[in-house]
């Protein structure tokens, strides 16, 4: 039986958006049926038997669709595997050590028992969204510091715990 995956993403500017899609095609050559949608679009998880949600990161606090969905959905998210990513390092941090979750996500994470979390780096550049994000960009401070074969290898690992968990049931 081929496992039903939701990826999720709460996204102000688009970068989390990308790492989603990007963990959809990932999971999705790995032989899983998966959508990706926006958090705020999700309703119902009952088709689901995975979950990977994800948020960008803003002044240390995952993106609000994301939280939301966390706290609408705590339950159904409780009776499933879930695993969590988190996008916002504007430097090459995420790429060279790991990023234990901010505190919020380390919450949910463990409200949810998670099977993991990964804070990948993030993108700001361009016309974005937000005073804060505006004067970061004008500053010069911006960037895309996403590392896609990190993103690409955390993905194949989920999938491969995913077919492990689902060969042992």
């Amino acid at each position: 039986m081929t496992e039903t995956v939701l990826v999720a993403y709460g996204s102000t500017n688009g970068s989390t958006v990308e790492i989603a899609e990007c963990i959809g095609e990932i999971l999705t050559k790995e032989g899983l049926s998966v959508d990706v949608r926006s958090a705020s679009d999700v309703a119902d998880l009952g088709r689901y038997d995975a979950v990977v949600l994800g948020g960008g990161l803003y002044a240390g606090r995952w993106q609000r669709d994301a939280r939301r969905f966390a706290r609408h959905h705590g339950k159904a998210l409780a009776e499933r595997r879930v695993w969590l990513f988190s996008s916002g390092p504007l430097d090459t941090s995420a790429s060279t050590r790991d990023i234990p979750p901010a505190p919020g996500v380390r919450r949910i994470a463990n409200r949810i028992a998670a099977r993991g979390h990964i804070t990948f780096g993030g993108r700001l550049e361009g016309d974005v969204k937000g005073r804060m994000a505006r004067m970061i960009v004008n500053s010069g401070k911006g960037g895309d510091f996403r590392d896609f074969e990190q993103i690409a290898a955390w993905a194949v690992e989920v999938a491969q715990d995913l077919s492990s968990q689902s060969q042992s049931d």
